[in-house]
């Protein structure tokens, strides 16, 4: 891992952010408002595999992977029946939910597939490779892995160099296959 200062000199306009924050900060969880519990549940946990913690009737539900109290949260209290934000209003663009490897990403790929669920885009961005696609009530999801920083692309000037290109599906299905 990389020092705070070499993480530092990647920030692209330091000035922005004269005292940044602990590090050691992370998002921790997300709620997220749904039409219709039951197909939500449907598709986070039959689908993606995440486990149903904790459960409050037909108004939400704590969902986790690994045993955490709750990585998502979805709830119906504004929203039971309703329908995703318009095009061109703003809100939350999507969630990430980071796979801790190639393999596993490719089995969230297989898993997807298998249920008939379509990807929206698969891209490779240097740093790291995604899936995108929104879940049945419009929120969008990217399913990604990182790539080690040590494989991080770095300009010659030593900045940052990120990229969208397209990403290899087959690959990713082969790496969890040999898993």
């Amino acid at each position: 891992m990389q020092s705070k200062s070499s993480d530092r000199s990647l920030s692209i306009e330091p000035h922005l952010t004269p005292r940044p924050i602990d590090p050691g900060v992370s998002i921790g969880h997300v709620h997220l408002k749904v039409a219709d519990l039951d197909r939500s549940l449907a598709f986070y946990c039959g689908v993606l595999g995440f486990e149903l913690k904790q459960r409050f009737g037909r108004q939400a539900a704590f969902i986790s992977a690994g045993g955490y109290h709750h990585h998502i949260g979805l709830n119906t209290w504004q929203s039971r029946g309703g329908s995703p934000p318009a095009p061109g209003t703003t809100g939350l663009f999507h969630v990430a939910l980071l796979y801790p490897s190639r393999a596993s990403l490719g089995d969230a790929l297989r898993r997807l597939m298998e249920a008939g669920i379509q990807l929206e885009g698969a891209s490779d961005h240097g740093v790291s490779e995604a899936l995108y696609l929104t879940d049945p009530d419009g929120n969008g999801l990217e399913l990604y892995r990182d790539r080690p920083r040590d494989e991080w692309p770095i300009t010659p000037d030593g900045q940052l160099a990120m990229m969208t290109e397209p990403l290899d599906l087959r690959a990713l299905l082969s790496e969890a296959e040999r898993a």
